[in-house]
């Protein structure tokens, strides 16, 4: 593949893997546990730290305990399955680096790989390494960093509108991959698309360029 982009920076749940239903359950769980609508959840739990997300909703509570709750109802819950051009993009197809940038912590997306047996990225950052979540943009630029490339030349593939703001306040492009919300709310991407398979195509036309 030829691309005028020197380093992919990837999400992974709902962008390399399908894990909705583990994270779905985990969350209803915990919610009704405490008391609360479910519903209040709506919106939130996706491509976001599950800290941000107790505070967010419960901030009365231990906020560490609770994530630390959530987080192992999600790592016991079904396995994630992998999406389309996943397996491409980590093996290499588009002749660059590749960096997955997550807001689940390092143990779950160890899992997350291993249950949709797809290969170790580059480099892989995960919620226990930055001290601020998505929207926050240091995830993007750390990964960035690690890469050895500069953000502006960076293709971020994300599915949540807090992941699209963090690939934008980094300074790169944004590819959404409308798998978890409406098309609509991803609209401060550079492009929307349905899979990791048609990003990859988009970034091979070169009709999406750096911010450079």
């Amino acid at each position: 593949m030829i691309t005028t982009f020197s380093a992919i920076l990837s999400d992974l749940d709902g962008v390399l893997v399908d894990s909705g239903e583990a994270i779905e359950a985990a969350w209803g769980a915990w919610a009704r546990g405490h008391d609360l609508d479910p519903g209040v959840l709506d919106g939130r739990i996706h491509g976001v730290r599950t800290l941000d997300v107790i505070r967010a909703v419960a901030p009365r509570l231990d906020v560490v305990a609770e994530a630390a709750a959530v987080e192992d109802l999600v790592l016991h819950g079904p396995a994630a399955t992998v999406l389309a051009g996943a397996a491409e993009l980590l093996g290499g197809a588009a002749g660059v680096p590749v960096a997955v940038v997550t807001s689940c912590p390092g143990v779950l997306a160890q899992r997350r790989l291993r249950d949709a047996e797809l290969p170790a990225p580059a480099v892989l950052v995960t919620a226990d390494r930055v001290g601020a979540g998505k929207p926050d943009p240091e995830g993007y630029r750390l990964a960035a960093a690690e890469l050895g490339v500069a953000p502006e030349r960076c293709v971020v593939f994300e599915d949540a509108p807090a992941g699209i703001a963090a690939g934008r306040a980094a300074g790169a492009s944004v590819i959404a991959i409308a798998t978890t919300h409406r098309r609509e709310e991803l609209s401060l991407a550079d492009a929307i698309v349905g899979s990791v398979a048609e990003a990859l195509e988009l970034v091979a036309s070169g009709v999406l360029q750096p911010q450079l």
